[in-house]
Formats: C-alpha cells, sequence, structure tokens
C-alpha cells in the first residue's frame, strides 16, 4: 500500500501497474455498459447486413419471370424492419457507450483529486499547478472521448467486419478469398498507422501541459510581469510553446493523411467486384448474389474509414491515462497513519537533536528544545535561518531527516495524521482564502460552526467592523485567493479562522506583519488570552510580541545559536542582540 495523507474510507481499488490495465480496471466496475455495448453493436451489424442481404434478394424476384409484388413488397417490409432494428440499436450502443464513458471519467477525476489531497508538501512543491489543471481536467476528459465516441467506434468497426464477412462466406464460402486479403492488410496498416501515431500522441498532450503550465503561470503572476514589464518576454514563451504544441500536431497530421487502409480496401473492392463477376459468369452465383456480396464488401467501407479517428482517440486516450498516473503513482514521503494514535493534544512539545534536509540541501542542524503546555515560544533569527521549516515539522508537513519531535512526549510519526494536524493551527504571513463567503473561509477548519462563533471569531480578531462594512457582510463573496481583500483583512480573517478552530498548538508565523499598530495591539491583545491555554510558536520582527514570549529560540543558518528568557539572551547572546538591534531601529 502506497504512502498517503489522506485516503477515503471504502475507496475502490484500480489496477494502477500500467495506464491500459488501469482503463480496463475503471471499465471492469460496470460490466453491464461494455456488455451491452457489445452487444448491441453485433445486433446493429447484423440488421445492417441484413439489407444488403434482401437488397440481393429483391434483385433476383424483379430479374426472375411472374414475380409478384406482393412478395417486393415483403421484401421492402423486410428492409424496413431491419431498419428500425439498427437504428433501435445504434441508440442502445451509443448510450451505454456515453454511460459508460461519463462514469470512468468521473471516477478518474475522483481518483486524482483524492491521490492529490493525499500528497506531501515536497510533491506539491515540485509541481507546476498548470500542468496540474491540465491533467484533472483536458486529460481526464480525453478519458470520456476515448470510450464514447472512440472505443464505440472501434467496437462498432470490428462488428462491420466480422457480421459481413459471416455472411459472405454464408452466401459461399470461395467468395472469402479478396476479404480475407484485405482483413490481413486492414490489420497490417492499422498496426503501423498506430506505431506511428503513439509517440507523437503521448508527446501532444505532454507538450500541452507544458503550455498550460505556463499560461497558468504568467496569469498567476500577472502582477510581477507588468510590474516589470516582461509581457513580451512572457508572450514569445506562450508562442514558442504553442509553435512546438502546432508542430506536433502537424506530424500527427502527416501521419493522419498517409493513412493506408482506405488505399487497401479500395484495391480489394475492385478485386472483390471481379472475383464475384468471375464466379457468376461461371454459375456459382445469381446476379441478385453479386449484389448482396459486393453491398456487404461495401459495409467493410465504414470500419476501414472510421479507424483513423477512432484508433487515434484511443492513442490519445492512454496517453492521457499514463499522464494521470504518473501523478497517482508518485509515492509521497508521509503516511496518514491511519492506526495511529488520536487523542487530545496537552501542548507539550520537545525537539531532540532533530536535523532536516530538503532536496538533499541542509536546512536545520541538531535543534533541540522544550515547550510546555501553555507557553510562547518566539523564533527568531535572519532571513533564511529557518524559522518557518522548524514549525512545519511540528505539524509533520514535512518529517525530520533525523532527531524526534515529539509532541506529549510521543513522536509525530505515531500520531494519527489527521489527528495531529486538526488540533495545530498556522496562520502565516501569506494568507490563503478560497473563492467563497468570508463566513465560510473563517470555518473553513471547523465545519459544523455555528453563525454566533463565526463572528465571535471575528471580533476577537478584529474583522467584525469591515466584514460588516460590505454589503452582503458575512456572505460577501471573495474572489480567488482573496484578492478583493486588503493583505491586513485577509490576515485578520486567517486570525479568526485560527480562533474558531480553537487549537491546542497556535503557529504564528509574522501573521500580523500587514496590519496596522492599533488593530495589531487589539489582536495581540485577543491572542494573549487564547494563548495562555494552548502553546503558541510565534515568528515576528515586532519587538512588542518577542518580549513576551516565554522562551526564545534564535536560529542562525539552521543551527539554534542559543535560546532563553528575552532578559537571558540580551545577556548572553551576541545574535540575539544584534537581531534585537536591527528590529529596533
Amino acid at each position: 500500500m502506497t504512502k498517503r495523507e489522506f485516503r477515503l474510507e471504502n475507496e475502490y481499488r484500480y489496477d494502477r501497474s500500467g495506464p491500459v490495465r488501469w482503463i480496463v480496471s475503471h471499465t471492469a466496475r460496470y460490466p453491464v455498459f461494455p456488455l451491452a455495448m457489445f452487444l448491441a453493436a453485433i445486433l446493429n451489424n447484423t440488421f445492417y447486413s441484413s439489407i444488403q442481404v434482401f437488397v440481393g434478394q429483391g434483385f433476383d424476384l424483379i430479374t426472375s419471370p411472374g414475380w409478384s409484388v406482393s412478395a417486393l413488397l415483403g421484401i421492402a417490409l423486410s428492409v424496413m424492419g431491419v431498419a428500425v432494428g439498427q437504428g433501435l440499436t445504434g441508440l442502445a450502443r451509443n448510450y451505454a457507450a456515453e454511460f459508460m464513458a461519463q462514469h470512468v471519467e468521473r471516477d478518474a477525476r475522483d481518483e486524482l483529486y483524492v491521490s492529490l489531497l493525499g500528497k506531501s508538501q515536497t510533491f506539491h512543491g515540485r509541481q507546476r499547478i498548470g500542468d496540474i489543471m491540465a491533467r484533472a481536467t483536458n486529460d481526464v476528459h480525453m478519458l470520456n472521448f476515448m470510450f464514447s465516441p472512440g472505443l464505440m467506434l472501434i467496437t462498432d468497426a470490428l462488428m462491420g467486419t466480422v457480421v459481413p464477412i459471416v455472411m459472405m462466406a454464408r452466401l459461399k464460402l470461395e467468395l472469402l478469398l479478396v476479404p480475407s486479403i484485405f482483413v490481413v492488410l486492414l490489420a497490417i496498416t492499422i498496426a503501423d498507422y498506430n506505431r506511428r501515431l503513439n509517440p507523437v500522441s503521448m508527446s501532444l498532450r505532454d507538450q500541452f501541459g507544458v503550455m498550460n503550465a505556463g499560461l497558468a503561470e504568467a496569469i498567476a503572476g500577472i502582477e510581477v510581469v507588468k510590474a516589470n514589464a516582461q509581457e513580451r518576454h512572457e508572450w514569445n514563451k506562450f508562442t514558442q510553446n504553442a509553435r512546438i504544441y502546432r508542430g506536433y500536431f502537424i506530424q500527427q497530421g502527416e501521419i493522419q493523411a498517409r493513412y493506408w487502409p482506405m488505399l487497401m480496401f479500395s484495391l480489394c473492392w475492385a478485386g472483390a467486384l471481379w472475383h464475384a463477376l468471375t464466379v457468376w459468369q461461371a454459375g456459382g452465383l445469381s446476379l441478385g448474389q453479386v449484389i448482396t456480396f459486393m453491398g456487404l464488401m461495401g459495409v467493410l467501407r465504414f470500419p476501414t474509414f472510421i479507424s483513423i479517428f477512432s484508433f487515434n482517440l484511443v492513442q490519445i486516450g492512454i496517453a492521457s491515462a499514463e499522464r494521470i498516473l504518473n501523478l497517482i503513482n508518485v509515492e509521497t514521503e508521509l503516511d496518514e497513519n491511519e492506526g495511529g494514535l488520536a487523542q487530545p493534544i496537552q501542548g507539550q512539545v520537545v525537539l531532540e537533536d532533530v536535523s532536516f534536509s530538503y532536496r538533499r540541501e541542509p536546512m536545520l542542524k541538531r535543534i533541540s528544545f522544550a515547550a510546555q503546555p501553555g507557553e510562547t515560544i518566539a523564533i527568531v533569527g535572519q532571513t533564511g535561518s529557518g524559522k518557518t521549516t522548524l514549525t512545519w515539522l511540528i505539524n509533520r508537513i514535512f518529517d525530520a531527516t533525523s532527531g524526534r519531535v515529539l509532541i506529549d512526549g510521543i513522536d509525530v510519526r505515531d500520531w494519527n495524521l489527521e489527528s495531529l494536524r486538526s488540533q495545530i493551527s498556522t496562520i502565516e504571513q501569506d494568507v490563503f482564502l478560497f473563492s467563497r463567503t468570508l463566513a465560510e473561509n473563517i470555518a473553513f477548519g471547523h465545519a459544523g460552526a455555528t453563525q454566533d462563533e463565526i463572528e465571535r471569531a471575528a471580533r476577537e480578531a478584529q474583522a467584525h467592523e469591515f466584514i460588516t462594512s460590505f454589503k452582503d457582510g458575512y456572505a460577501t463573496q471573495v474572489g480567488e485567493r482573496g484578492v478583493t481583500l486588503s493583505g491586513g483583512q485577509r490576515q485578520r480573517i486567517a486570525i479568526a479562522r485560527a480562533f474558531l478552530t480553537n487549537p491546542r498548538i497556535l503557529i504564528l508565523d509574522d501573521s500580523t506583519s500587514a496590519i496596522d499598530s492599533a488593530t495589531e495591539d487589539q489582536i495581540q491583545r485577543a491572542m494573549r488570552r487564547i494563548s495562555r491555554e494552548r502553546t503558541t510558536f510565534l515568528i515576528t520582527h515586532r519587538l512588542s510580541q518577542i518580549r513576551w514570549a516565554d522562551h526564545i529560540l534564535v536560529l542562525r543558518r539552521g543551527e539554534l545559536a542559543d535560546q532563553g528568557t528575552h532578559e537571558e539572551l540580551m545577556q548572553r547572546s551576541p545574535d540575539y542582540r544584534r537581531i534585537f538591534a536591527r528590529y529596533d531601529q
């Protein structure tokens, strides 16, 4: 079982050993749909081929002496009956294929989304959002097209080849000579077509992801692009990616232009006519049977022609499935530890000789300290000294490379991950808000919160006043990432969210940097009030906050240079005095 930070109960297990097996395992979940599609395709092509038989019988009838109108009417009614049957079975085939396609697309999207939720921060830090979005939207949707119309047309084409040949054999076995040659040539040319098309299809999907990732990155950073007048540079980069994408499309078009099966069919069709007339001349067939045979031979034109389209859809679908699996199958570094400890946290945090490396780059080296329940720990140090990284080890965003991180005397790796993180709340300088209402953003970590509880948390965070100034109040929709709010407003919403979740461990990472001094003082009083009941880790450059901390950690280039109270560090730590003097200026 692969490591994951999150999984659903009773999750369906798919075969992820390869793209084709993965697709088959998704299809096997709904066996009725492919079976119905297959049976409907057989009946549909049987009805269509029967029309050619009835047409041939009609010619034999009208060329025979003494034929009656009633007999001809009977044949015409038979043609009408099988045509109705062909229409109904075609409808059933299309319905079965479409339902199967929609179910597979839905399940694949759900599976991918759950997989992404279960990946670690390290995984997401390596990915480009635009590429992930391309796989989660376009690639998943291509699975739909692969089934409907792709596999539906291939199934129809297969039956459209087998059924007419069976009916030809019933006319006269000798007539199978040319159709047999055609089937062999068709198999060879289609296999060669797919061999040439497959790598281009894969490259096409990959390049779409690259192009989409670049576009998403440029749009997300549009403020930086405009501030640095880099519109031309971004345009050139995008058009370069678009040219590469166009190049793959041209390669695909060239391969499709050299589609040999249609040429093989035309030659074999002419050969079949010559062969059938030769047999007729020898008295082995009636004229009506010749017409039936040529009608059945003409039925083979549809599977020959449609293969250029249907096999391309299947190739793209398999390429998309491989790209989706490449994300799903990535092993994450952390596991949710479903059977781990799940109990209320008291708040004791101890680091024992902890070191941490990210991408083989040492970030923290041999850190040791202890925080008792209810204490406030300030973490200070120059930029890049590892302050934020240290707090990430507490709630297991990352795991320590060596040493132990203990909460209430228990290694964080032995805790159930959901239980651990649900009792730790982090407020960062770069606040993320969802494109939802203000009330929903505040209650994000506490889904069952009442309106009164939400408003109480907002008041403590000094957010109630600006929220009620909006026309819709707490029902105001914020833009993506909260762009409709100022930096200070976003931080106050995040603080209200933390107040509402009532965590046992609170991490404040420069959480009031965008807030004016008067508002900050009010928030700090609320923070001091709630911090008495929980362990608080404070990363800040505000002197007023550092002074009231119970314990201060001084970091320097990933190492713990010193620790103690404000007074102790001012006396003995040059690093702390230097940092404090810089903040005090």
